[in-house]
């Protein structure tokens, strides 16, 4: 039987093309039926998240992270080794040549059973063997991670969305006095809770965990301790947020910090959710301020909603439901911008409607306390950060909302990355049924 890259044996060719038929078929079904999309988050997705994210839970550190890593290692190993193949095909394919031109010119063939012979040296044969097996290897990979790619994220881009299942049609008409509205009720609660929060002498925001932990910053020597409080207060959270909306319902893995957390503010990513893993990670060299709300923006795509926008409404309504006032903090603090923006854009696109809205309803002003705290980054950290930053911080996030943006699009976003501000729309539906 010929030996390819899959290898002699037929039963694992027959294996490779099913499971490669399987992956085109679910994501045919995906994009072509929300009702399966649905069904298999119910019955099936649920089923990866409490069997190997329990698995994956017992380790202590991100094990999607250390994944990837492994696979920009393998992927480097592929094109270095791909390159040494190419150039090693081109010296045969020019001896090749040079023989038949000698075989034309001499009927002694003494020096080209010499050439012949070095091309069929037992190292030579060692290394052909050892890159068939290291792309047979490498093309099951490839396969491995599309299944998983496929069952654990682009089938959740396809399910009825979270307005759908439990806010019902929407016209989608919302005025600007219901945004000023909106966003005057956030900075109000901002203002207010600015005041009453526990600060150290910096003036940072103290979180107090169940166990009496304190922390402010990232370089306390209880951090790790504080934020496995936050994490188990995030968890419990959002199980109780599953009583209100039942696909929220069940166990939840702790959310873990990410080791590589300062190229994750070079990309100003806040949290990353693992699919290979079923885990929901968070940088935690940001604001402490940003952190609870992207717990459970996390937390909230293990019960499959993918889309950025819904994960941030649930994270906001996780976190202002709770009791804890630094959880409210945190909470409003994640929407106040994007209601900050959309009023900015209205004002810069339609100045008349602005102008007659603001003679309605006059936006409350933000106190400076609170836009103090409204940070991503302090500027100590954006320091140490770019100090050893091997990649300048701008390339790196020009270069991450590229990616990002291509992926949203692909998986049927078409606004791509813009579809993060939707939360808006969102938080005005959700207000406008409480007021019903």
């Amino acid at each position: 039987m010929k030996n390819t890259f899959l290898g002699k044996n037929k039963k694992a060719k027959i294996v490779f093309l099913v499971i490669l038929a399987v992956i085109f078929l679910l994501n045919v079904a995906a994009w072509c039926s929300a009702a399966f999309c649905d069904w298999y988050i119910a019955n099936i997705f649920t089923v990866w998240v409490n069997t190997y994210g329990r698995i994956t839970g017992f380790f202590p550190f991100s094990v999607g992270e250390w994944l990837i890593a492994a696979g920009l290692v393998l992927v480097a190993a592929a094109l270095a080794l791909g390159a040494v193949c190419a150039v090693f095909g081109a010296v045969n394919a020019v001896r090749r040549t040079r023989n038949r031109i000698l075989e034309r010119k001499a009927s002694g063939a003494k020096g080209i059973a010499g050439v012949w012979v070095y091309a069929r040296t037992p190292q030579v044969s060692g290394f052909c063997r050892f890159s068939r097996g290291f792309f047979r290897f490498f093309a099951w990979t490839v396969l491995a991670v599309c299944l998983i790619m496929t069952l654990n994220c682009l089938i959740l881009y396809h399910a009825s969305s979270f307005s759908e299942r439990y806010f019902g049609e929407d016209d989608g008409e919302y005025t600007p006095v219901e945004l000023v509205t909106m966003y005057n009720m956030v900075a109000l609660e901002c203002n207010r809770l600015s005041e009453v929060m526990e600060r150290d002498e910096s003036g940072m925001v103290v979180y107090t965990g169940a166990d009496g932990t304190e922390i402010s910053r990232r370089d306390g020597e209880n951090w790790s301790r504080g934020l496995g409080c936050m994490a188990d207060e995030a968890r419990e959270l959002m199980q109780g947020l599953g009583t209100v909306y039942p696909q929220l319902d069940g166990w939840y893995p702790r959310p873990k910090a990410m080791v590589f957390s300062d190229f994750m503010c070079q990309q100003y990513m806040q949290g990353y959710y693992f699919p290979f893993s079923m885990e929901a990670n968070y940088n935690d060299v940001m604001h402490i301020l940003n952190i609870p709300s992207t717990m459970c923006h996390e937390l909230a795509h293990l019960k499959g909603f993918i889309y950025e926008d819904e994960a941030s409404f649930i994270g906001y309504l996780a976190c202002v439901r709770s009791e804890n006032a630094f959880f409210q903090y945190a909470g409003y603090l994640s929407v106040l911008n994007y209601l900050y923006n959309d009023i900015c854009k209205l004002e810069k696109e339609n100045p008349d409607t602005f102008v007659e809205t603001v003679a309605e309803i006059q936006p409350v002003t933000v106190s400076k306390q609170v836009w103090e705290d409204n940070i991503f980054v302090s500027d100590e950290e954006w320091e140490r950060i770019n100090g050893k930053a091997l990649i300048d911080t701008e390339v790196v996030d020009k270069a991450a909302d590229v990616f990002i943006d291509v992926n949203l699009k692909v998986n049927g976003v078409s606004d791509g990355k813009v579809s993060y501000s939707r939360v808006v729309k969102l938080l005005l539906q959700y207000y406008r049924l409480q007021n019903q």
